[in-house]
C-alpha cells in the first residue's frame, strides 16, 4: 500500500514536497490511521501539481510566454487567448486561497503552503501591474467579469492573503476590479459575478454598489425552482451551474452583506436550507467509483462540479445527514476519477481539455486551458486544519457506496420550504 501511494505521488511530481507530512493524532487511539493522513497528503500533492505551472510562470512574469491556449476548435484559440490567463489565475485562486490561509506550522505541508503563498502574492502583483508582461485583461470582452470575480472570491475567502499584499498591488487590484463595472452581466448567474466583486469591495473597505448586490440576490431568490435548485436565469438548466457558481457565490455574498445589513438575514436563512439540500443532492450524484453524470455544459471543469459541496465542507455547513468523513471520501474519489490519469495533463503539466483524460470534444467554444482551473475549487476543504473532523475522522463510505453494497438506508426526500 505504501509503495502504491509513493508511485502515485511520484507520478504527480509532488512527492518531495509532501512525503514528510506527519500522520497526526486521533481522539480514540492517539494516532490517526495512516489512510486518513494519506487522504490529505494526496490532496496536497494533486493541488500542488495543478498549481505549480501556472503560479511559477506568473510569479516570474512569464505566463503569456509559457501557458498553452488549447481549445476544441483551433479557430477559437486567438479569441480565448485574450482572457484565458485571468481565467486560469482567478479560478485557481478561488480554490487554492483557503489552504494558503492556514496558520504557520513547522510541518512539511506548511512549507509547501508558504511557497505557494509567496508565488501567489508575486503572481497577483504581476497580474494587476500595467507595467508587467503578464498584466491581465480586465476590460476587453465580457469574460473578464467572470474571472475577476473568481479572483475576488479567492481573496474574500482568504482575507489574510489580501492583508499581505503590498499597497501598490492593493491599489492596482481595486482599480482592475472597478474597471469590470463597465461589463454588462447576462440575465443569469452572471449577476452574481458583479455582486461578488461589490461584496469584496465591502469587505476591504472600498466604496461598493449596494444595488448590484441587492439585484443579484433578489433575482436569484425569484429564480428558485424548488428542491434545492435555482434556475440559471428564468429557465432551469440541468447542469452543474448551481455548484460551479450560483450557490457558492450566494453563500459568499450573503455572508458578507448580512454582516452590515441584517435585513438580508431571512434570505440567508432560506438559502441555508436550500444549500443544505443541494449539498445532499451533489453527494448522491457521486457514484461508487467516483464518477458522476456527465450532463450539461462546462463538464470539462472536472471536479469543479462539486464546488458547492466542497465549499459547504470548508465552511462546516454540511447538513446533518452528511458526515464530514464521508464527504471527504466522496470528494477524494471524484478528484482521483477526474484528475488521477496522466492524460488529464499535457507533457508540461498544464491541464488538458476533458473530463477524465484528454477529451477536447467535450469542451464548448468558450472553454480553453485557463477555464479548466475551476477544478481547484474541489480542494477547498484543505483550508480546514488537519485536526478538523473532515480530515481527522476515519474514512467512511458515501451514499452510493452504501446503497450499492446493500446497506439499508432512509429514503431520500424533497425539500419543502
Amino acid at each position: 500500500m505504501v509503495m502504491v501511494r509513493r508511485k502515485f505521488l511520484q507520478s504527480m511530481g509532488a512527492l518531495g514536497a509532501v512525503q514528510a507530512i506527519p500522520a497526526g493524532r486521533s481522539a480514540s487511539a492517539g494516532v490517526r490511521a495512516p489512510s486518513v493522513a494519506d487522504d490529505r497528503e494526496l490532496w496536497v500533492a494533486m493541488l500542488s501539481r495543478i498549481s505549480e505551472p501556472l503560479l511559477t510562470a506568473l510569479a516570474n512574469d512569464r505566463l503569456r510566454e509559457t501557458m498553452p491556449v488549447e481549445t476544441r476548435s483551433p479557430q477559437q484559440a486567438a479569441s480565448r487567448a485574450k482572457c484565458t490567463h485571468l481565467e486560469g489565475f482567478g479560478r485557481l485562486v478561488s480554490g487554492l486561497a483557503p489552504w494558503l490561509e492556514l496558520g504557520d506550522e513547522t510541518s512539511a505541508e506548511s512549507r509547501v503552503r508558504k511557497r505557494f503563498a509567496d508565488l501567489l502574492l508575486r503572481s497577483l502583483s504581476n497580474a494587476v501591474d500595467p507595467r508587467a508582461r503578464d498584466f491581465m485583461n480586465f476590460t476587453e470582452g465580457s469574460q473578464p467579469l467572470v474571472d475577476a470575480s473568481f479572483l475576488a472570491l479567492g481573496l474574500l475567502r482568504a482575507p489574510g492573503l489580501w492583508k499581505k499584499c503590498d499597497e501598490t498591488t492593493k491599489r492596482n487590484l481595486v482599480a482592475a476590479l472597478k474597471r469590470t463595472r463597465a461589463i454588462k452581466p447576462g440575465f443569469n448567474n452572471w449577476l452574481l459575478f458583479s455582486a461578488l466583486i461589490e461584496a469584496f469591495f465591502l469587505q476591504v473597505g472600498e466604496e461598493y454598489d449596494r444595488m448590484r448586490i441587492d439585484y443579484a440576490l433578489r433575482q436569484h431568490d425569484q429564480w428558485y425552482k424548488g428542491d434545492g435548485l435555482y434556475g440559471d436565469g428564468p429557465e432551469f438548466h440541468w447542469d452543474y451551474y448551481n455548484s460551479f457558481v450560483i450557490q457558492p457565490f450566494m453563500r459568499a455574498v450573503l455572508a458578507t452583506v448580512v454582516s452590515v445589513d441584517r435585513s438580508y438575514a431571512p434570505m440567508q436563512e432560506k438559502f441555508n436550507k436550500i444549500a443544505g439540500r443541494y449539498a445532499l443532492i451533489l453527494e448522491r450524484l457521486i457514484g461508487a467509483d467516483g464518477s458522476y453524470p456527465a450532463v450539461g455544459r462546462s463538464i470539462a471543469y472536472r471536479c469543479g462540479a462539486f464546488h458547492h459541496l466542497a465549499n459547504e465542507a470548508l465552511l462546516q455547513q454540511l447538513p446533518g445527514d452528511l458526515s464530514p468523513a464521508g464527504v471527504r471520501s466522496a470528494l477524494a474519489a471524484v478528484i482521483q476519477k477526474t484528475l488521477g490519469a496522466p492524460a488529464n495533463f499535457d507533457q508540461r503539466g498544464w491541464l488538458a481539455l476533458g473530463l477524465s483524460g484528454h477529451q477536447p470534444d467535450l469542451a464548448e467554444d468558450y472553454i480553453s486551458t485557463g477555464s479548466l482551473y475551476l477544478c481547484a475549487t474541489a480542494f477547498l476543504p484543505l483550508g480546514l486544519p488537519a485536526e478538523n473532523d473532515f480530515w481527522f475522522l476515519p474514512s467512511e463510505p458515501w451514499t452510493a457506496k452504501k446503497i450499492w453494497n446493500g446497506q439499508n438506508m432512509t429514503a431520500d426526500k424533497a425539500l419543502k420550504l
